[in-house]
């Protein structure tokens, strides 16, 4: 039999056509486990699309956050599914068919779903779904899974981009990597994620998601040392930043971390840079990724050039400006040459 794969975002959005529309329609009930700045605006997405008569459980370790949330949906978003708050990771998942996390760590997610799997769960009506959205290595993606396998459960990583930015709107891009199993898996997965994102990628099997978005992000964080090292260099010269950008945008050196998140202040409106480098993603999380890469490569043998320098700029820079967008590189850059050029 041809393995189900999910090979296109159309593809998985008309399968889950088919695939709730010839029965009828059951009870849901969903557990978000993880409430951070992604974790919050996804589940509070995913709670408002969702049907009143399914039910979503929310659980973090900081208890505000879920009470937070809970408050503004049942506030704003009064048609969606019906919150609760549960006490532990375990609880909100007990009975739920659709079991979400976005998590900090590695060890957050293998002491989340070692505490969900290590006691028998109640049968359901269906197989259960776990679906990881937080950046891990694949190795320990591939211990949750075989830890899911003997609860009929299926383990997806689905981590994202797009940022909070995204997350808050709904447009995030997901990198899946799903086992081939039944058609129907492909049926439910592809309506959670379109109700907190805008674009599903199909990487291959399990921890084909974690292995793409790791790529990417590996490559992010060369690219915006590449920027702010460029736009020292022009601006030190005597360049006006916004005429550089400009050349930069328009040539062979254009990329996101230039045009988009550029990290000199005053380039590019609503950019970290313009707000003191607050918001946007985190130079912890990045250089959490990086380091995520370094292992993910040294397990496949494939060595990254230029993986332990940049490394070693993200750590120097976060532990002298303490913080902020990863594109607080540029500051740090700047404090280094004495503020030449500024």
């Amino acid at each position: 039999m041809r393995p189900v794969a999910l090979t296109a975002t159309t593809a998985l959005r008309s399968q889950g056509r088919r695939g709730f529309s010839s029965t009828a329609r059951r009870l849901d009930t969903y557990a978000f486990i993880g409430l951070g700045q992604m974790g919050y605006e996804m589940a509070r997405n995913l709670q408002s699309k969702l049907s009143p008569t399914d039910t979503i459980r929310l659980y973090d370790i900081n208890p505000s956050a879920a009470e937070r949330l809970t408050n503004e949906m049942t506030t704003n978003h009064a048609g969606g599914a019906k919150p609760s708050i549960a006490t532990s990771a375990a609880e909100a998942a007990h009975d739920a068919t659709t079991i979400l996390t976005c998590l900090p760590e590695p060890a957050h997610v293998l002491a989340t779903y070692t505490s969900i799997l290590s006691s028998p769960l109640p049968p359901l009506p269906v197989s259960r779904l776990l679906i990881d959205h937080s950046t891990i290595d694949p190795s320990t993606s591939r211990r949750v899974a075989a830890l899911a396998a003997p609860a009929d459960a299926t383990f997806i990583d689905a981590p994202m981009s797009g940022g909070v930015i995204g997350a808050a709107a709904g447009t995030l891009t997901f990198m899946v990597g799903c086992p081939a199993t039944a058609p129907l898996l492909a049926a439910r997965l592809a309506p959670v994620l379109g109700k907190m994102g805008a674009r599903v990628l199909p990487c291959g099997p399990q921890g084909a998601g974690l292995a793409a978005k790791l790529a990417n992000n590996y490559l992010l964080a060369v690219q915006n040392v590449a920027v702010c090292e460029a736009m020292r260099l022009g601006v030190a010269s005597g360049l006006d930043a916004r005429v550089l950008a400009g050349v930069i945008n328009s040539s062979t050196g254009r990329c996101w971390a230039s045009e988009v998140n550029n990290p000199v202040p005053r380039v590019v409106e609503g950019a970290p840079a313009g707000r003191g480098y607050k918001g946007g993603f985190g130079i912890g999380l990045m250089r959490k990724d990086l380091a995520l890469a370094r292992v993910a490569a040294a397990e496949v043998g494939v060595g990254l050039v230029l993986g332990e320098r940049v490394g070693e700029v993200y750590e120097e820079a976060e532990g002298r400006e303490g913080g902020g967008d990863f594109s607080v590189v540029y500051k740090w850059l700047e404090g280094r040459d004495g503020g030449k050029g500024e």
